[in-house]
């Protein structure tokens, strides 16, 4: 821990604080620790040219069209000029040196820091097939990534979107207003099979069946072909060939980690940090994407939470920790997904339930599920139902106990059997 004002008083290449990564992690890291009234010198190095900038847009409304990419900045050029955090954009940290506590970027220049922060997040998993690297590929996962696929959207009528979570269907929403015709490919049985139950998976592909696209499910890509360099189909594992002119890949991330775990901190999938969001490595934090972290509403399993949400809540927990307040992270986990005229919003991690509960009418497209692993509440999905997130929160924060008949009955509001749960009150009868 650094106390406020703290200052080693050596060159510009020495930060007190030095903050990898500019996402949301990193910079609500920043923020906070000068809300905080830290004074030490801090210094945010990112791999991006931009300043940063909020990364959900990127596969809705920065897609879309409808908000430029100054609308979408975490804070203007000017906000981190005045609270003096250096911005070290265009760099990539490719090593670490715990023992003498610096970094080195890929242009081979050394920073040296008193605290490290590792908010680096992850990188778009690439196909591994043959094609991969055919022009017309592409992923979303930053801004530039989303610039080469809008420039060519003049000349692209089919698309092939490979992987059926988030960023496919929101990605296949909006080309789907573009007149775009696109066919969603997916290795599972559905939509959201690793983050959702069926009902909601079913939910969703009839709404994008609705608006014309394409849904294959059970199916392997064996390779991406194309001609002159450029993609002009998926071929899949039948020999199958489906005929396209652009495509997307949502796959998930690989977590940019690789110089921590070179350095030896612990971890494989993500970097290991404990309660307090360290790791094993001695004055070495990690937050967002990338921390791999024994998760309460997952068991205390560990987990990685790929999330705005994850990224703050882990932020605001380090900022107080090199401020002088130890906290441990516990906050409750919430998503949410705009696709079409629907905004889905989650609560809490629905990954081994055995009960869903719908409550609502699917078809008036207003409507929640509610997910329960051994008569316990740990889960809800609300599609255009925002009094149900907001209420249902305190039936997973609290654990609660429900009836299944009693959360399907639209004629109780669940903040009452939220209250009902917490002054022990049987409602699981």
């Amino acid at each position: 821990m650094l106390d406020a004002g703290q200052s080693r008083g050596v060159s510009v290449d020495h930060y007190d604080i030095l903050i990898v990564g500019g996402g949301h992690a990193g910079a609500n890291l920043a923020i906070g620790l000068r809300q905080r009234k830290f004074t030490g010198s801090i210094a945010i190095v990112g791999e991006e040219p931009e300043l940063p900038y909020e990364r959900p847009p990127l596969s809705k409304e920065y897609l879309a069209g409808d908000k430029p990419f100054e609308r979408i900045l975490i804070r203007p050029a000017a906000f981190w000029q005045e609270r003096d955090i250096a911005m070290l954009t265009g760099q990539r940290v490719t090593s670490v040196d715990p023992d003498g506590r610096s970094v080195t970027t890929a242009a081979g220049q050394a920073i040296g820091y008193g605290e490290l922060v590792w908010a680096a997040g992850g990188h778009a998993r690439r196909l591994a097939c043959m094609g991969g690297d055919l022009a017309g590929v592409h992923s979303v996962r930053s801004r530039a990534d989303v610039d080469r696929l809008m420039g060519e959207l003049a000349t692209t009528r089919r698309v092939a979107v490979i992987g059926g979570g988030y960023i496919g269907l929101e990605a296949a929403a909006v080309l789907t207003k573009f007149g775009k015709t696109v066919t969603i490919f997916e290795t599972q049985d559905r939509v959201l099979a690793r983050v959702a139950g069926r009902e909601l998976s079913r939910f969703y592909q009839e709404e994008h069946r609705a608006h014309g696209v394409e849904m294959r499910f059970e199916i392997m890509v064996d390779a991406i072909v194309g001609a002159d360099g450029r993609v002009t189909g998926v071929r899949l594992a039948d020999g199958e060939i489906s005929p396209c002119d652009m495509v997307i890949v949502g796959i998930g991330i690989i977590p940019a980690v690789e110089p921590l775990l070179s350095a030896g901190a612990e971890g494989g999938n993500g970097v290991a940090v404990d309660e307090y969001c360290r790791t094993s490595l001695p004055h070495v934090h990690a937050i967002g994407d990338c921390a791999l972290h024994a998760n309460p509403f997952a068991d205390n399993l560990p987990i990685r939470l790929e999330s705005v949400q994850n990224a703050n809540d882990q932020a605001t927990i380090v900022a107080k920790a090199l401020t002088g307040t130890l906290e441990p992270y516990a906050a409750v986990p919430w998503f949410w997904s705009n696709q079409y005229d629907l905004k889905l919003q989650t609560v809490g991690l629905s990954a081994g339930h055995d009960a869903e509960v719908t409550r609502g009418d699917p078809a008036s497209r207003s409507f929640s599920i509610l997910y329960l692993k051994e008569g316990q509440v740990v889960a809800l999905d609300c599609v255009n139902a925002t009094r149900d997130y907001v209420q249902g929160r305190a039936l997973v924060t609290g654990r609660s106990h429900v009836a299944p008949e009693r959360l399907a009955d639209t004629d109780i509001p669940l903040k009452e059997m939220a209250l009902l749960s917490q002054d022990g009150s049987a409602l699981d009868a």
